[in-house]
């Protein structure tokens, strides 16, 4: 069972998002908070598996709250999904580095909204190829961070050639195919890369590929 907790400062859009998962068998919304302070105290209450989160709320937005849930070791199971009014606002990449495992955009279609809260409890990104390239174009006017690149001298060179895949998008299967090899030695090659560089999910890894200069904007 996937526990789901729900958090905007709009009830309606709430109880529509509680209404579309509500019909599902496997999963199940434990609790709804209407800001980020609600938020804290609820998943550390429920531990759910996936927080349903807007950016933009009173009193603690979601991005403070993000960034709470995951310096936090005992919430370390715990994946932050990002709520926006659009596809790529300007809040959102804030988000990522906070820790979310990725974002979805509120008018989302039904079916593919219950496919992105499957995708995020099984601890994939939600970072489609064309959301990846608008990141990608974030870094065009803006250097690579000093300092973050020194932990690519943990990775070896197999684990730092699926990193730079997974930052343009692609998927174990996909990496497999482009490295010749299996997708569970891909999938292995993805998760030491992220153990090695503390990243919660695989939305972080992307952010590390792009601020270590790993991957640059020219690469797209």
């Amino acid at each position: 069972m996937i526990r789901v907790l729900l958090v905007d400062d709009q009830p309606l859009l709430r109880s529509g998002f509680r209404a579309l998962l509500d019909l599902e068998d496997d999963i199940e919304v434990v609790a709804e908070g209407a800001d980020g302070q609600e938020a804290l105290a609820l998943v550390r209450e429920h531990l759910p598996d996936i927080v349903l989160i807007d950016i933009r709320m009173p009193v603690m937005d979601g991005i403070e709250a993000t960034r709470r849930i995951a310096a936090d070791p005992a919430l370390a199971r715990v994946h932050v999904v990002i709520l926006t009014n659009y596809g790529m606002d300007e809040y959102v990449f804030d988000a990522l580095r906070a820790g979310a495992a990725g974002f979805l955009v509120k008018d989302v279609l039904p079916e593919d909204f219950l496919h992105a809260v499957r995708v995020a409890a099984r601890g994939d990104a939600l970072l489609s190829p064309s959301i990846t390239r608008k990141l990608i174009n974030r870094y065009v006017s803006q250097p690579p961070c000093a300092g973050i690149g020194t932990g690519l001298q943990e990775l070896t060179n197999r684990e730092r050639e699926a990193v730079a895949l997974v930052a343009r998008g692609l998927s174990n299967d996909q990496i497999a195919e482009r490295m010749v090899i299996s997708p569970l030695t891909a999938k292995t090659h993805v998760n030491r890369a992220m153990a090695k560089l503390h990243a919660r999910d695989r939305a972080q890894l992307v952010v590390f590929a792009y601020e270590s200069g790993l991957v640059a904007p020219r690469d797209r």
